[in-house]
């Protein structure tokens, strides 16, 4: 394992510390280290909290700004946040608009996102996404998983809180972002979570898993690699299927990667996938393509197709200001 670090026990703390100093006119670190929030907030605003295990950078702390996030917790390497680090976001960002949680849907970030409701007595509501079509809802305890289309619906919802939306909309609006958004990945290799110091997986080198999850959870199988072509096949199909009937009009493309595919090969399953949905009937009206829900240096790359209407394209177009989402602004 050839890795940038110092010693696996700072790890987080001196990239967090990075992080903030690298964007200090956008985010500061918060009591001692336990969350990233925004360097101003805006008071009378109901405070989006996100969080989960780092290794998905730039997803969430890289969120945080203008349009989407208020603060974010970091939990160690695939490890959930703890419910002292939420409360001490929940504190640190609620101006008395009351707070909303956007949870991916894996066990322990339910779980603690909901201890530290439970903790707080501030006006709090959680969304939880689970746009992860690779798995049913009897596969895991908690139902599908939350994957790429989580900082959709923080993009989406955070454009909305800016407007001064109210905490009961905020949280229908994230759940309606969520029920129109499907996800699938694919990798073509493994990553190695320093602690551990050897890959989370193996695969052959004519190897693939379809259906992987953003920690290296199994997925549908494992198989032969295939062309680009048909990998987005696949991948589109799985989604489009998902979607059923609501799979017309127009749409958000998301092409995801996982932190060690080129963007030239991300280009080409964008092209591909493009082109599918496209046949299919749906119109892609806006894209993004680039590393924004990671695993570490995974190989390999996510497919989200978001439906959208005029309300939510406008929120999506919306002016956002964060070290990893900027534009129009």
């Amino acid at each position: 394992m050839k890795k940038l670090i110092n010693n696996v026990d700072n790890l987080l703390a001196e990239s967090l510390s990075g992080f903030c100093t690298a964007h200090a006119d956008i985010v500061v670190l918060g009591e001692v280290g336990k969350f990233v929030r925004r360097a101003s907030l805006k008071k009378g605003k109901v405070a989006l909290i996100s969080g989960g295990g780092s290794g998905h950078e730039p997803l969430h702390a890289g969120f945080v700004g203008h349009g989407m996030l208020d603060a974010a917790c970091p939990g160690q390497v695939f490890t959930s946040p703890t419910p002292d680090q939420i409360l001490a976001a929940s504190a640190a960002t609620d101006t008395g608009a009351g707070v909303l949680f956007i949870v991916k849907n894996y066990e322990g970030d339910v779980m603690n996102f909901d201890m530290a409701k439970e903790m707080s007595s501030a006006a709090i509501e959680t969304v939880i996404t689970n746009d992860d079509v690779a798995v049913d809802n009897s596969t895991y305890t908690t139902g599908r998983r939350g994957v790429a289309g989580t900082m959709i619906v923080e993009k989406i919802v955070g454009a909305a809180a800016e407007t001064g939306v109210k905490l009961e909309a905020l949280k229908s609006l994230g759940e309606r972002v969520n029920n129109a958004t499907r996800s699938m990945g694919v990798a073509l290799s493994s990553c190695c979570v320093p602690a551990a110091g050897k890959p989370t997986f193996e695969l052959g080198e004519d190897e693939m898993e379809v259906g992987v999850g953003i920690h290296g959870e199994p997925g549908r199988r494992r198989v032969k690699l295939k062309s680009a072509d048909a990998i987005a096949q696949e991948m589109v199909d799985a989604i489009i299927a998902d979607l059923g009937t609501a799979a017309r009009g127009e749409a958000l493309l998301l092409v995801n990667g996982f932190g060690g595919t080129p963007l030239m090969e991300l280009y080409v399953m964008y092209h591909a996938a493009h082109t599918l949905l496209t046949h299919s009937g749906v119109r892609v009206v806006r894209s993004l393509v680039g590393n924004y829900v990671t695993s570490l240096e995974m190989a390999g790359c996510s497919i989200t197709v978001s439906m959208l209407d005029r309300e939510l394209r406008g929120l999506w177009d919306a002016g956002v200001h964060t070290p990893a989402l900027r534009w129009g602004l």
